[in-house]
């Protein structure tokens, strides 16, 4: 086997990058997404493509955040593998695949081999997700009217709500926070998303119960791919009645209000209750994704 050429893309030959069959159906996933030519990167085998990877960023990052993009030709785990290791940037992948990809023999067998690739690279499975995209054909689930919701220009509530929050939680990222820095650390992460995601600080609201309790929260979004669910917590004394239905409810009128054509949104599969609102919201899958860390 001929020696392998690692490289990066540019303006000119940024074509190569979809010379690669298409799988797991990638293209189809990314068709909003924006990636910088210099963040392409492929790996050559007598100057064919045999592996490629794309990294992804803001407009505003000068780093990228993960990879987003990963795949290879068949019989080349290996260098997929050396593509990611090779890479300038420490890292995580974001392996996205088709739902229900693991009923399917051909897309089954390519995601287990971009899984080994990984693992062979230093990544690690966190955690595995659902991939909702809420559109005006779903229609809009009706508003349950049980909760009080209002904007709070303070920052320290929504950090004493999301400790709050996260203090029992099923969510894998938040509990990897936890582990490395505590509660605190995964209530920041949190806050340093939503500020860096481009909608306006206003959109972010609390939720109270008639009582005027704070029940929770929910952070309608827009990241640079477009309108997304942000966030949706309840706090743990008011779990058990459903109060993350309503508050994804609002979530979904508010973008839908500001004109949004899809609401993009995500979930843990192991978070039962959370995808089963999601369903009863009208929010189909239309893929997985599997969130890898560097080790």
């Amino acid at each position: 086997m001929t020696d392998l050429v690692i490289r990066a893309l540019d303006e000119s030959d940024v074509h190569l990058f979809d010379t690669l069959p298409d799988p797991l159906r990638a293209a189809d996933a990314f068709r909003n997404a924006t990636y910088r030519p210099e963040w392409k990167r492929v790996a050559l085998r007598d100057g064919r493509v045999v592996a490629r990877a794309a990294w992804w960023g803001g407009p505003d990052d000068t780093e990228p955040r993960t990879v987003e993009w990963f795949d290879f030709a068949d019989g080349e785990e290996e260098a997929g593998a050396e593509l990611l290791r090779s890479a300038p940037w420490r890292v995580g992948l974001d392996l996205v695949l088709p739902g229900g990809w693991r009923e399917d023999a051909v897309q089954r067998a390519a995601a287990e081999a971009r899984y080994a690739a990984a693992r062979a690279a230093g990544q690690s499975l966190l955690v595995e997700r659902f991939v909702y995209r809420w559109t005006p054909e779903c229609g809009l689930p009706e508003r349950p009217g049980r909760l009080t919701f209002a904007p709070e220009p303070d920052d320290a509530v929504f950090f004493d709500a999301l400790r709050r929050i996260h203090s029992v939680t099923l969510d894998a990222h938040a509990r990897k926070a936890i582990q490395e820095g505590g509660l605190d650390q995964a209530a920041q992460e949190e806050l340093d998303f939503f500020r860096w995601c481009p909608s306006p600080r206003e959109w972010w609201q609390v939720a109270y119960t008639p009582d005027g309790d704070l029940a929770g929260l929910h952070i309608p979004a827009h990241n640079p791919s477009g309108p997304c669910v942000g966030f949706i917590g309840v706090l743990p004394e008011h779990r058990g009645h459903g109060y993350a239905y309503d508050l994804l409810v609002e979530c979904t009128h508010h973008l839908a209000e500001r004109g949004a054509e899809f609401i993009a949104a995500a979930t843990d599969q192991g978070n039962f209750p959370m995808a089963a609102h999601f369903a009863k919201a009208g929010y189909p899958i239309v893929r997985e994704r599997a969130n890898f860390e560097l080790r």
